[in-house]
């Protein structure tokens, strides 16, 4: 079954004349699976995630959702299909983590806006599943840096779309914070049958636990399985330089 499907899809901004940052890029994902999506900064990562999500609009070419244009859904259709976490911090405020969560369900409560028994355990299934239900009661603008990107991946479980897409979620965290939201992320795409696109620094992290690979360059997109990547030693094309290169034997990047 198809999930996500792009066509010709042409990526950028529009000012007086288009600006193309991305051109021609082809995807077709037919199962649920965890995808990092690679490449330098400033090459276009950001602004695909939110072509796919339908944040920003194409300049050209299509995006398919279950076989239908994206922009054949309305807003809040959207929405029960896929939950974005971008890098943008939301505004402070006084809520607690548990009105966070509560807030990614106003697209299923009902028209008094209360939360049904399923939107409650939703957000609970949310809270375990990120092992936060500790600070649930806690302000949202009282928590590290690592704890705030937990809720926000739980804000989206607790949307309860089939895809989910991220950017960057692991910046500016410590190694085991970004480890457990890896291993998390890999966890939601098997047992929950998610669709989860992430894009990421962390390349041996991506190496371990992504079971596919979007390498973006200035001249595409190139989508490949992780043994492809390494064989082919996709990386170091990408991250071409005379400071380091990319070992597939080992995994790392060595230092000339």
């Amino acid at each position: 079954m198809q999930i996500l499907k792009t066509e010709h899809l042409n990526i950028g901004y529009q000012n007086k004349k288009n600006i193309i940052i991305g051109k021609d890029i082809n995807i077709e994902v037919n199962q649920p699976k965890l995808i990092t999506l690679i490449g330098k900064n400033g090459v276009g990562k950001s602004t695909l995630l939110r072509t796919l999500a339908g944040v920003q609009y194409p300049l050209n070419g299509n995006v398919y959702l279950q076989n239908r244009t994206l922009y054949d859904y309305t807003n809040e259709a959207l929405s029960k299909q896929i939950s974005i976490v971008l890098t943008e911090k939301i505004p402070p405020s006084n809520l607690t983590v548990y009105e966070v969560l509560a807030l990614s369900r106003q697209i299923y409560t009902n028209w008094i806006g209360s939360l049904t028994e399923t939107d409650k355990n939703q957000i609970n299934k949310a809270l375990i599943l990120c092992e936060i239900t500790n600070l649930k009661e806690k302000k949202i603008d009282e928590l590290s840096d690592g704890q705030f990107q937990k809720v926000m991946l739980a804000r989206a479980i607790a949307q309860d779309t089939p895809i989910i897409i991220l950017d960057e979620p692991t910046a500016h965290l410590d190694i085991i914070n970004k480890i457990e939201i890896f291993h998390l992320l890999k966890k939601l795409s098997e047992t929950e049958h998610k669709l989860i696109i992430c894009s990421s620094h962390e390349i041996q992290l991506c190496l371990h636990y992504a079971s596919e690979m979007w390498l973006m360059t200035k001249n595409g997109l190139i989508t490949e399985n992780k043994q492809t990547v390494l064989e082919k030693n996709l990386l170091t094309k990408i991250f071409n330089s005379d400071l380091i290169e990319f070992d597939p034997k080992t995994k790392q990047f060595i230092y000339k």
